[in-house]
């Protein structure tokens, strides 16, 4: 099987969903799905790029492309703004390396997934240029209907017209579902993908107040030139308008009487005189901040209806449907229409709060289902770890295809350590993966990296995904989680900055608090105490009153012997974690952590020992308390004597054969600790996950045994 056979699988996808829509650049995708030659499949990679760059060319440029070199095209629709710059980068990507396929020479076949993965990126792009999204339902006679926005000719020729009219307004502002989901936290590829509802600034001011999204119905024009369906008209307005009305809570819909007298009052004819503007005009009047306006086409015995939402102010398409039926089934279309609207503008107006990458992971249809999800990031952002992973599964219930539920389900098992449950929910993703795009197909490989295999897995396809879409905040949060767990703290800072950049610039606070927290810990632990103090500043202002971010201000005030800053803060902590229902115990051990941190062993032993006293026939106490004594060197040999009584009560647990394994190595027992260690590691990869400090003792362990042998 050739290594490019998942983006081939991609791009038959995208062949089947714009049948009968772009003739041309069909054609061309048709030819290049079809062979397995290589400099063939570069060869048409190259002629669909040169569809696309052709129509841009007289669209955006207003003018033929005759025979003007690809390069400088796309360089001028780079210098003039009319094309985003990251498809700019990916056009030029594909241009540069299909010419090895136009004029036959030496390359490398792995060269052939960026042009594929590139041509994926553009071939997506232009579709939302174009405003086609494909839609597929099943009827009431259970018949399936291709639901792909494939515009009549008058129709055509208007969009091509208001392109031209208004090319810097088009596609210029992208759509922000506004989630987070920060997995430890999971990021985000492109595309489990609910196609992006609301452009940017549009969703922006829908947001601002946090009032429902106030919607217009206008009625729809029948375009068959049968004057039977004339009546359907209003019809179909009136079922839109009392459909969306039964959801008050969310959405506000004028009565679609007071549209009717105000367009009465204009003196309109007929709804054929109802243009965008006028639209516009009334739905402005009414203070809708989107209105749907469509159409009905006939074809033989089947019915098509055409509907749009459209921003109120700047008259912009945010999202187009198409249904298709039989005549006899119009009521039943209606309904499909109505609850395929409702839904899209539901699920963007539930999904606001969540962070900009989200929605390039989800794919959901059901707003319940989408309830129970949002539940679970709310859950998960406020490490409540056990409610995530019961709203999720409550998500999976109602849509067992919520890609992404499923995955966050994982990793909320992750961090609650029940790691055969986490490998359940990540295997049943992962044998799913052939059947998903390129980029799910990157993000499933990358949750199935943190739990079967290391870091430097989960980097290779975290730099791949960035290599798709850099402005991505959790991407780089990621990549900075993995760099950290590799020490690799020059490394890992970076990221974490990056990803808070690109929050800064997007105007949105994060809500995990991981995003502060992990990189105040690396600011701390590379001694840059001022750059900590400034983000701590900003932190407090996002997250104000959070126990992580009290924790560290304690240590930071302890290590620059500021103790009475310290005190007022480890007071805030307590009080806080009080508040959470957190026991004593757990408390003691967080207060353990923060003198450990700050380097006060002294006080940090004692509170070891006074959690150990609250549960003294408690292992994981024990194992507390003998790891710190071995670790820090203070008293190995009490230390041993307390994991030895914890290994009695759980022979078999790889953190207490782990820390038995350094006590041993720390006492020069090289081959009994390289046993116990061994035996540790291997206990941990099938019933944990990989742990980068576990790993480099055991090395550690090998090469101290080597480096004896050599001697004797």
């Amino acid at each position: 099987m050739p290594i490019w056979s998942a983006e081939i699988r991609e791009l038959e996808r995208l062949y089947e969903s714009i049948k009968g829509q772009f003739p041309d650049l069909e054609k061309e995708l048709e030819q290049l799905i079809k062979f397995d030659d290589q400099n063939v499949i570069l060869l048409y990679s190259r002629r669909c790029l040169e569809v696309i760059i052709t129509d841009l060319c007289e669209c955006e440029l207003n003018r033929p492309r005759k025979t003007e070199p690809l390069k400088g095209i796309i360089d001028k629709l780079h210098k003039e703004e009319k094309v985003p710059s990251h498809i700019i980068t990916s056009m030029h990507g594909l241009n540069d390396l299909s010419t090895y396929g136009t004029h036959p020479k030496d390359f490398d076949t792995e060269q052939l997934k960026p042009v594929l993965v590139n041509l994926d990126i553009i071939i997506k792009w232009y579709l939302k240029y174009k405003n086609i999204v494909a839609i597929s339902k099943t009827e009431g006679e259970g018949e399936k209907g291709q639901l792909r926005d494939e515009l009549i000719k008058e129709e055509k020729k208007e969009v091509r017209k208001e392109v031209q009219e208004k090319p810097d307004k088009l596609h210029k502002n992208k759509v922000f579902l506004n989630s987070l989901v920060i997995l430890i936290l999971l990021a985000i590829g492109a595309t489990f993908l609910y196609p992006r509802i609301f452009k940017k600034d549009t969703l922006k001011n829908l947001r601002s107040s946090g009032e429902r999204i106030s919607v217009a119905v206008m009625p729809f024009q029948n375009m068959t030139n049968d004057t039977i369906w004339d009546k359907w008209e209003e019809v179909i307005q009136t079922n839109l308008n009392t459909f969306l009305s039964n959801y008050p809570e969310e959405l506000k819909v004028p009565q679609a009487e007071l549209v009717t007298k105000i367009l009465q009052s204009k003196g309109l004819a007929n709804n054929y005189s109802i243009t965008s503007s006028i639209a516009s005009s009334i739905s402005e009047k009414l203070d809708a901040d989107v209105f749907i306006n469509g159409n009905i086409n006939q074809s033989g015995s089947t019915i098509r209806l055409n509907a749009q939402l459209v921003d109120s102010k700047t008259q912009d398409a945010l999202k187009s449907f198409q249904i298709d039926g039989r005549e006899e089934n119009i009521i039943p279309l209606i309904d499909s229409l109505s609850v395929m609207v409702k839904d899209v503008l539901i699920i963007s107006k539930l999904g606001k709060e969540l962070s900009p990458d989200i929605m390039r992971l989800w794919s959901v249809n059901s707003p319940e289902a989408f309830r129970y999800f949002k539940s679970g990031q709310d859950a998960f952002n406020n490490r409540d770890w056990a409610a995530s992973a019961n709203f999720y599964s409550q998500a999976i219930t109602i849509d067992s295809n919520f890609t992404f539920a499923t995955l966050m389900l994982s990793f909320a098992y992750l961090n609650q350590e029940m790691y055969d449950q986490a490998k359940k929910w990540c295997l049943k993703v992962y044998e799913r993966k052939d059947q998903m795009t390129i980029q799910q197909e990157m993000m499933i490989n990358w949750l199935y990296a943190n739990c079967f295999e290391d870091p430097y897995e989960e980097i290779k396809y975290l730099k791949q995904l960035l290599e798709i879409d850099e402005q991505l905040p959790n991407y780089h949060f990621l990549l900075g989680l993995a760099y950290w767990e590799l020490n690799q703290y020059d490394k890992a800072i970076p990221e974490y900055e990056k990803s808070l950049a690109i929050y800064n610039k997007l105007g949105i606070k994060p809500q995990y608090t991981g995003n502060y927290s992990h990189l105040l810990s690396l600011y701390h632990i590379t001694g840059q105490y001022e750059k900590e103090k400034e983000l701590y500043k900003k932190a407090e202002i996002d997250r104000p009153e959070n126990s992580d971010l009290m924790a560290g201000q304690a240590v930071l005030s302890l290590s620059e012997g500021d103790i009475i800053a310290a005190n007022r803060y480890i007071e805030k902590w307590i009080s806080i974690r009080k508040e959470q229902s957190r026991s004593e115990v757990d408390i003691t051990i967080g207060l353990a952590n923060i003198y450990s941190e700050a380097g006060i062993l002294d006080k940090a032993e004692e509170y070891y020992r006074q959690a150990l006293s609250l549960e003294p026939e408690n292992p994981a106490r024990m194992n507390n308390l003998a790891f710190f004594l071995i670790d820090k060197d203070r008293n190995i040999k009490g230390g041993m004597e307390l994991v030895d009584k914890a290994l009695s009560l759980s022979p078999d647990y790889y953190e207490y054969l782990y820390t038995k394994g350094l006590g041993l190595y720390k006492q020069k027992k090289y081959k009994e600790a390289l046993a116990i260690l061994q035996r540790s590691w291997d206990l941990r990869m099938k019933n944990a996950v990989y742990n980068h400090e576990a790993y480099l003792h055991l090395e550690e362990v090998k090469k101290a045994i080597t480096s004896q042998n050599k001697v004797k």
